[in-house]
C-alpha cells in the first residue's frame, strides 16, 4: 500500500474527515513527495493517477496543477514571503506546498480565486488539520485581496527580476545570459522553459516509416527527417504499442542525423553512455538497415539502464562497464558517441523539479565526469575515428570550456565543423562549427554537440 492510499484510510476511516476534491489532493500529495521524499514528478504523477477514477479532464487538471506548482515555486515563494509571519523556512513544509498550490491556482490557472482558496483549504485539512488550515486559508486570502502584484521587482537588478518572474535560480539565469549574451533572449528561453514540453516521435529506420505514419494521423516536423508528432498521448498510439516508433524530442533526433552523415562502410560504432537508449536504438537500427556490415555496441554503467538499452534495441550486444575507464573495453571503435551526462539545464521544460535540485557544485562533477569520458573515448578510438561530444545543456563550462579542453590537451584531435557535413537541417550549426539548439528558437531541448576526429 502506498502513503497516499494510506493517508486517505487514516483520514477518512479514522478520524472520519470527508475526502476534499482529488484532483487538488493528488496534485499536493505530488509536489510533497518531490519537495521533501526526492521523488521524480514524471515518474510518481502517472503512478497516483492510476489509482484515481478521475476522467481526463481532470487528470489533465491535476498534472497542470502539480507540474505548474513545481516550476513555480520560486516565484510562488516570492509572493508568499509577502504575507508570511516568518521566514519561509521556518513554515511546517506542507504549509508551503499548500500555499504554493493555492497560489499558482490564483496566478497562473483560470481558476476563480473563491475556489483556489476554499479547495486548498479543503485539502490543507485532510492533511495537516484544522488549525494549519486555518493560516493557510489567512495566507490565501492575503494574496487574492492583492492580487499577488510583484510589479516591485522591475526595480530589482536583472538577473534577480528574472529569477524571480520567471522562476529560475539566480545561477541558471546568468549561465544563460553567459551564452546568449542578450537579456531579451534570456527572458525568451525562461519563458519557454516554463511551457510544457509536447512530445516528438521518431521512425525507427526499418521498422517505420514516415508514409506509414503519416497515413495513421502523425504529423511530419519539417526538417527532421523521422520525426513526428500524433494528436493524442503516444502511449496510446499503436506504433508506439509495437516499438515501431518511439518517444525522442526533435534536438536528440538531430544530433544522430548529423552523426550518422559522418557514416562509413565496415565500422565500429559505440555508444558510450547509452541509457536509457533512446540515441542508442536510432543508431542501431540505422545502422542495420544501411551498413549492416558495420558494427555497433552499446555501453551503460547501470545495470537497469543497460536493460532498457536492450529492450529498446533488440540488441544485444550492451555492455555494463564504467565509460571512463578505457581498459575495461576489449576492442577500438571508428566512432564513439558521448552523451554525456550533465545538468541538464537545456531540458528543464520537461522536468519541473530539476531547476530546484541542480547546483554549482553538480556542474563542477559533472565537468570532471565529461573530461574523463572524453579521455576514455580518446583511448578507444582508431586513427581517423570521430567523437560526437553531446550534452543536454547549454552551460559553456559543459559545451564550448569543455571542447576547448579536450583540443588542448589531445593535439591530434580536430574540430569537424559541421558545416562540413551533408546535413538536410543546419539548424544550431555555429560559426565555430558546433552545433547548439535552444528551446526558444528550435522547440526542441537545447541540445549541444561537437564532432572531434583523431587525424593520423
Amino acid at each position: 500500500m502506498n502513503s497516499f492510499v494510506a493517508l486517505i484510510i487514516e483520514r477518512v476511516c479514522i478520524l472520519g474527515k470527508p475526502k476534499p476534491n482529488q484532483s487538488r489532493l493528488i496534485a499536493y500529495e505530488l509536489v510533497s513527495q518531490v519537495n521533501r521524499q526526492g521523488a521524480y514528478a514524471n515518474l510518481r504523477l502517472p503512478e497516483l493517477l492510476s489509482n484515481s477514477k478521475m476522467e481526463q479532464s481532470d487528470r489533465a487538471f491535476t498534472t497542470e496543477l502539480a507540474y505548474g506548482t513545481l516550476r513555480m515555486q520560486g516565484k510562488h515563494d516570492y509572493i508568499a514571503s509577502k504575507y508570511l509571519d516568518r521566514s519561509i523556512d521556518e513554515v511546517d513544509p506542507k504549509i508551503v506546498d499548500l500555499i504554493r498550490i493555492g497560489i499558482h491556482q490564483i496566478t497562473q490557472m483560470r481558476v476563480p480565486n473563491h475556489a483556489a482558496v476554499s479547495e486548498t483549504v479543503e485539502v490543507a485539512k485532510f492533511v495537516a488539520g484544522e488549525s494549519k488550515a486555518s493560516y493557510v486559508n489567512a495566507i490565501l486570502r492575503k494574496v487574492t485581496s492583492e492580487e499577488a502584484s510583484i510589479t516591485e521587482i522591475q526595480d530589482l537588478p536583472v538577473i534577480q527580476r528574472l529569477s524571480i518572474e520567471y522562476s529560475h535560480p539566480e545561477w541558471i539565469v546568468s549561465s544563460f545570459y553567459d551564452c546568449l549574451k542578450d537579456w531579451q533572449e534570456v527572458e525568451e528561453l525562461l519563458r519557454s522553459n516554463n511551457l510544457p514540453a509536447a512530445p516528438d516521435l521518431v521512425c525507427w529506420p526499418g521498422k517505420s516509416t514516415i508514409n506509414e505514419i503519416e497515413s495513421l494521423g502523425g504529423v511530419k516536423i519539417l526538417g527532421i527527417p523521422n520525426g513526428f508528432n500524433v494528436p493524442i498521448i503516444p502511449s496510446e498510439f499503436p506504433p508506439v504499442l509495437e516499438r515501431i516508433v518511439g518517444v525522442q524530442d526533435r534536438g536528440s533526433q538531430l544530433v544522430v542525423e548529423n552523426f550518422l552523415a559522418t557514416a562509413e562502410n565496415n565500422q565500429k560504432w559505440l555508444d558510450l553512455c547509452a541509457g536509457p537508449g533512446g540515441k542508442a536504438a536510432y543508431l542501431y537500427n540505422w545502422i542495420k538497415v544501411n551498413h549492416p556490415e558495420s558494427k555497433f555496441i552499446a555501453n551503460e554503467i547501470n545495470p537497469t539502464r543497460a536493460e532498457l538499452v536492450k529492450r529498446v534495441t533488440n540488441n544485444n550486444d550492451v555492455l555494463v562497464n564504467d565509460g571512463t575507464k578505457p581498459d575495461n573495453f576489449l576492442d577500438k571503435y571508428d566512432r564513439i558517441l558521448i552523451d554525456a551526462p550533465c545538468t541538464g539545464l537545456g531540458a528543464l521544460r520537461r522536468r519541473p523539479e530539476a531547476r530546484w535540485r541542480k547546483s554549482v557544485v553538480n556542474l563542477k562533477e559533472l565537468v570532471t565526469l565529461q573530461r574523463n569520458l572524453l579521455s576514455s573515448a580518446y583511448s578507444l578510438l582508431n586513427p581517423n575515428g570521430m567523437i560526437a561530444y553531446v550534452t543536454c545543456s547549454p552551460h559553456l563550462a559543459e559545451t564550448k570550456g569543455q571542447v576547448i579542453d579536450f583540443l588542448g590537451s589531445h593535439p591530434d584531435m580536430k574540430l569537424v565543423p559541421m558545416q562540413s557535413l551533408m546535413l538536410e537541417n543546419k539548424s544550431g550549426v555555429q560559426e565555430d562549427g558546433t552545433m547548439q539548439l535552444w528551446t526558444h528558437k528550435n522547440q526542441s531541448d537545447a541540445m549541444f554537440m561537437a564532432l572531434f576526429k583523431k587525424e593520423v
